[in-house]
């Protein structure tokens, strides 16, 4: 590539949005992502929430070659797809640490110490994601990362350790994909908290509980309780969103066509 002064230029290049969707179980991940228009999705051993659903699916894949295979078909044969969707990441881990075992001869991803095996793990982590960036980049394909959660005591260094939920992979991976995604999305019940049992200018009796009438949202931005948080447009969009892509695109268009310069 030629680097001149004739090649700066200030026009933008939008590109299709890297997701990462995290959420509680049974919420509709997957159904959210399956709703993206023209998506195909690769299911991952061990993951079933897509097998009732009529959308465009992969055969489950079974190993970490199978996964690279399946962005390999997209990148090289001719089709129609502008999304593609990995199910789940939590499960990719487990194929991902099954391959760094049996290229590196290890008993499990543990053997080398000194967590050396995650750090090596994170190099196959990579492989799949610039496998992503190919078809972002050459096809024109956003993609979809979906991943479980987990509620952890967060130890922030400015204010008391508090409960949060994070991402369900081991930290070194998730560091190196939330700075590769462009939207991170959290999904659950929506829920409020309600006082029980207080009495006037007394609150010894008192006790809370969490209470919601099924509704399910999508949070765009990080909270303590929960992550989220975008790039660009992605980090202007409204904090609380139904669970539906066609809610969520909307809102993006509406962004976009704010940024588009006037004529």
């Amino acid at each position: 590539m030629a680097f001149d002064l004739k090649s700066i230029t200030t026009d933008p290049r939008v590109l299709p949005p890297r997701i990462i969707l995290l959420g509680t179980p049974k919420v509709g991940k997957t159904t959210w992502a399956a709703a993206a228009p023209d998506v195909v999705l690769l299911p991952i051993k061990g993951e079933e929430g897509a097998d009732d659903m009529t959308c465009a699916k992969f055969p489950t894949a079974q190993t970490f070659d199978d996964i690279v295979e399946a962005i390999a078909t997209l990148a090289t044969e001719k089709h129609n797809y502008k999304f593609v969707t990995l199910d789940s990441t939590t499960a990719i881990e487990r194929l991902v640490w099954e391959k760094a075992c049996a290229d590196n001869k290890w008993q499990n991803i543990e053997s080398p110490g000194f967590g050396k095996g995650y750090v090596i793990a994170n190099t196959y982590w990579k492989f799949i994601i610039d496998g992503l960036d190919h078809l972002r980049n050459e096809r024109g394909m956003g993609c979809i990362l979906i991943g479980h959660v987990k509620a952890k005591v967060f130890n922030d260094p400015q204010f008391d350790p508090y409960d949060t939920f994070m991402w369900d992979v081991k930290d070194t991976a998730a560091s190196m994909m939330t700075k590769w995604a462009d939207c991170i999305l959290f999904a659950r019940p929506k829920q409020f908290v309600k006082s029980v049992g207080a009495k006037e200018k007394d609150e010894r009796n008192e006790t809370k509980h969490a209470i919601g009438q099924g509704e399910r949202c999508l949070y765009t931005q990080e909270r303590p309780a929960h992550p989220g948080g975008g790039r660009g447009v992605y980090g202007h969009l409204p904090y609380e969103l139904p669970l539906k892509f066609e809610a969520w695109a909307s809102e993006v268009d509406k962004l976009m066509q704010k940024q588009q310069p006037k004529q």
